[in-house]
């Protein structure tokens, strides 16, 4: 028997706030988390500005990312069950240790393989069983979700518990500086003058349950997740494929998975993140499966491009939405492109509280979409 997925928790900390309930205040009101960075030493790989957490100490204790997930997940610990399955999103982890190695410091380069800070998870959680890492480039954590809830349906767990991290290292940095993609200022998804991304870095969890298991708990549900759909337009290493063909195609699954009309879809929280390729390749895909514009924001503008967590924070953003029925201003917006009028907005836009798409992509060409139903009564 097919069963629901339900989200029955969630948390984050982000360059806007310690939680989930915090990040959401400063995103509706249009605030960004963007601003002059200085954590490593001044090269031509580090940013003038970037989204980041503070109070962050590299090099004491706790890593970067252990020490954003650790206060996030000792809040709910009593709330995740020991026999949840761990599924850990990340595309570098723990690469500090790394970077410390090729720097000389006494440090192992073993140490930043994602497959040990799932063990660590693991144990700050207190879990039973090993957790499995998730890397799909900037759709892991959505890919993570995705698979969470065929898990599910499937009744293949009960419950799942996806982690997901990421942290502005200089490592990335580098990488993102190669290909011209950081932005001099700030990401303004969607804009007309858009110049590229702004990086940024969070943490956090979504705790998926079957609906059945949930109620005999008297959880709280928050959102369905109703329907996912991953594909690969196998176009280029980096970028996208400019038709918007792949993601289209993983809406489709989405939807097609979840039973759900696009006109019935109220709000579309886009991966959006400021570079001229993704974001028009986004709306070619959105006007592609929808015949009308719909409500539209990306969170890029205001927490950077999270990487391997952009979907866990997609997704949770996603889900207040639906609970309060507004999409939030897509903040660094000043002048929509000409293919983004009437979809994105620099205001909050009502929208319909019953269903929500997310969608993220990666190099590699891999696209991902859930989409999420408002919590209907007990069957």
């Amino acid at each position: 028997m097919s069963r629901r997925a339900i989200a029955v928790e969630f948390d984050l900390v982000s360059a806007l706030g310690p939680d989930a309930e915090t990040t959401w205040g400063a995103l509706v009101t249009g605030q960004s988390g963007v601003r002059p960075f200085a954590r490593f030493p001044a090269g031509p790989a580090r940013p003038s500005n970037a989204a980041f957490v503070d109070g962050l100490e590299p090099g004491h204790g706790d890593t970067l990312v252990v020490q954003m997930l650790r206060p996030v997940l000792e809040r709910h610990r009593h709330a995740i069950p020991s026999d949840a399955q761990l599924l850990l999103a990340t595309t570098n982890g723990e690469i500090e240790y790394l970077e410390r190695a090729v720097a000389g410091e006494p440090a192992s380069a073993k140490d930043s393989v994602p497959t040990v800070l799932a063990t660590k998870v693991q144990a700050l959680v207190g879990l039973e069983r090993p957790g499995v890492v998730v890397s799909a480039a900037c759709a892991s954590s959505t890919v993570a979700i995705a698979e969470g809830a065929a898990m599910i349906r499937a009744g293949e767990a009960e419950s799942v518990l996806i982690v997901a991290c990421d942290f502005v290292s200089e490592f990335v940095a580098a990488g993102f500086r190669s290909l011209g993609a950081l932005a001099p200022d700030r990401a303004r998804p969607f804009d007309r003058d858009r110049r590229g991304l702004s990086l940024g870095e969070a943490a956090g969890f979504l705790l998926l349950m079957d609906e059945h298991r949930a109620r005999a708990e008297a959880r709280t549900c928050h959102a369905e997740i109703a329907g996912w759909g991953v594909s690969s337009d196998a176009d280029h290493i980096t970028a996208p494929s400019a038709t918007g063909q792949g993601l289209a195609t993983a809406i489709r699954k989405a939807l097609a998975t979840a039973s759900v009309d696009p006109r019935n879809v109220g709000s579309i929280c886009a991966h959006g993140t400021g570079t001229r390729p993704n974001d028009a390749m986004e709306l070619q895909a959105f006007a592609r499966v929808f015949a009308d514009a719909v409500p539209t924001y990306s969170v890029k503008g205001a927490v950077g491009h999270t990487m391997g967590t952009a979907g866990l924070v997609d997704a949770i953003v996603a889900v207040q939405s639906l609970t309060v029925g507004t999409a939030p201003p897509t903040a660094g917006l000043l002048e929509p492109d000409t293919d983004a009028l009437t979809w994105v907005s620099a205001s909050p836009q009502s929208c319909s509280p019953m269903v929500a798409l997310s969608t993220n992509s990666g190099f590699g060409g891999v696209n991902s979409a859930l989409v999420l139903r408002r919590c209907e009564a007990p069957r």
